[in-house]
């Protein structure tokens, strides 16, 4: 735990009564309420940690399901993930790319939020009030209690080496052995010495479980497990891993959750054996890495512009296994894998750039966020099967990029900027970004945030103005997510064309589907805080 969150921690004896009453407002499903006591908390200035420590706390027991698909009278219904935990994680960055009195805005969608996800699954039936039951009328009278689907439970400790203990844990996860797993995990993360490889394996027990189909379908993982897992290591490493129990509660016990899918996975583990090790798929049984695998993580070399455009081309418009070979040949000669990763991101704002339909944005949304994932696990954790997840990512986007198509989508439109921009400063179009987002224009926010990136301007204002008109958008907790994955990769990607992932920002900041007054948090805030 941080010093300055130990001290908080002994000073808080008004801040308690006001998070007891936080819990009983959000418990309401009361967000107006939940929100004048962060207002509240706010002005006292309590520590961010302390804050989202305190609203995972309160969410915690009342954002899993039994299950993420459920038969109704024979229809497969998919449920949806958690949001709550990613919002978390959104606020714990997006503070700090936001200046003055907006720099406690990002809670404020995070504390509007809560109260309306709590027990998804009744919201799917019409059975709670809650953004996921959105155009359902619900009866009369106070909304029902959230349940309580999984309990918290008591660490396991087991015995046999770390590597023997966490090979259980994932064959407990695989298995959908919920309560089991979670226990293990539980005794697993507690040993300090060990935490960052059991955290790495969290990651990638997330990372591993994704569907391998997605046209006609509304049942998919989109990765949510690995958006999750990721949310609890940051999470736990801003409030401090002692006092972060309701963020592994939150976090980790819904990777055992089913369905789970791992055919993806099981392409990648298998185009090792056959493009790399240059092996035949026989019945035997595989396990660990190659020695050709180890040595390609050593690799350096940066592609060329072309390479890089013959790898996205071949992925967003080619078919198996054209795509696996692609990247398999890129290796062998020595390209770095997390610089392949940086040109499968550009690709994966490309999708996004080429949807024009509101609603169809899931695919190439989880698309990204999966890929922007997999390069923080890259950058955070030097887990011994992160080359295979190249091949998972490039499957992935090869599927949302085929979708798109397959649904009317997928034709990016021609970016023309409005010749006036030529004669305008950078503070002007930057305004004109902004207002072409909250118009929920889609191309002329495209349009002028190419303009200003052709006007050769400092990049870090355009960065910091995409963050704040996303957080100012509420109501779902994407707006700021998708966002916020685009920009953090912005800083981090070295591929040819990466303003492209802020023209894809812009895209998809104003053009994925808005519900209700999705400024409300935004007015309730500068009202209350003076922040506008």
């Amino acid at each position: 735990m941080s010093m300055g969150l130990k001290a908080a921690r002994a000073d808080r004896g008004v801040a308690g009564a006001l998070y007891a009453r936080l819990e009983e407002r959000i418990l309401d499903r009361d967000k107006e309420g939940a929100s004048r006591i962060y207002y509240d908390l706010l002005r006292m200035q309590r520590p961010l940690a302390e804050m989202l420590a305190e609203i995972v706390r309160i969410h915690a027991p009342y954002t899993h399901v039994p299950y993420h698909e459920r038969i109704d009278d024979g229809f497969v219904n998919f449920v949806n993930n958690d949001h709550c935990l990613l919002s978390a994680r959104t606020t714990l960055h997006l503070t700090g790319m936001l200046d003055g009195p907006l720099a406690g805005l990002p809670m404020a969608q995070t504390v509007w939020y809560v109260p309306t996800a709590l027990d998804i699954w009744n919201q799917k039936i019409a059975k709670a009030p809650g953004h996921y039951s959105r155009g359902f009328q619900m009866p009369p009278g106070p909304p029902p209690a959230p349940v309580v689907y999984w309990p918290d439970q008591e660490p396991v400790k087991e015995d046999g080496s770390l590597e023997e203990r966490l090979g259980h844990w994932l064959t407990l996860v695989h298995r959908g052995q919920v309560l089991e797993a979670y226990r293990v995990f539980l005794g697993l993360i507690d040993e300090p010495a060990h935490r960052e490889r059991v955290l790495a394996e969290l990651v990638f027990a997330g990372l591993i479980d994704l569907q391998d189909r997605s046209l006609n379908n509304r049942s998919y993982t989109t990765g949510h497990k690995s958006f999750r897992a990721r949310a609890t290591v940051e999470l736990g490493n801003a409030i401090g891993w002692d006092a972060a129990h309701d963020v592994v509660y939150a976090g980790a016990l819904d990777i055992a959750v089913g369905p789970r899918w791992y055919s993806t996975y099981e392409m990648a583990c298998n185009a090792i054996t056959l493009y790399i090790d240059g092996k035949s798929i026989s019945a035997i049984p595989y396990r660990g890495t190659s020695a050709s695998e180890r040595a390609l993580l050593a690799n350096t070399e940066r592609l060329s512009e072309g390479e890089s455009a013959l790898l996205i081309d071949g992925i967003l418009h080619g078919h198996e296994p054209a795509f696996i070979e692609q990247i398999s040949a890129l290796l062998l000669a020595g390209k770095d894998p997390r610089r392949i990763l940086d040109v499968i991101q550009i690709g994966a704002a490309d999708v996004i750039l080429a949807t024009e339909g509101d609603l169809n944005f899931s695919l190439p949304q989880h698309c990204y966020e999966y890929c922007n994932t997999l390069g923080w696990f890259y950058d955070t954790f030097a887990h011994p099967q992160r080359l295979k997840l190249l091949f998972v990512a490039a499957s992935y986007l090869n599927q949302a990029a085929w979708h798109q198509v397959r649904t009317g989508d997928g034709q990016p439109a021609e970016i023309k900027v409005p010749a006036a921009a030529e004669r305008m400063a950078g503070d002007e179009i930057l305004d004109r970004i902004e207002a072409a987002i909250l118009a929920l224009d889609g191309p002329a926010s495209v349009t002028w945030t190419q303009a200003y990136l052709d006007g050769g301007a400092d990049r870090a204002p355009l960065v910091r103005r995409l963050a704040r008109v996303a957080t100012t958008i509420g109501n779902d907790p994407h707006n700021q997510e998708i966002a916020l994955c685009l920009l953090e990769d912005y800083a981090k990607n070295t591929a040819a064309g990466r303003d492209r992932l802020l023209l894809a920002c812009a895209q998809h900041t104003a053009r994925h589907r808005k519900y209700g007054d999705f400024m409300e948090t935004r007015r309730r805030f500068d009202a209350a805080m003076g922040a506008a």
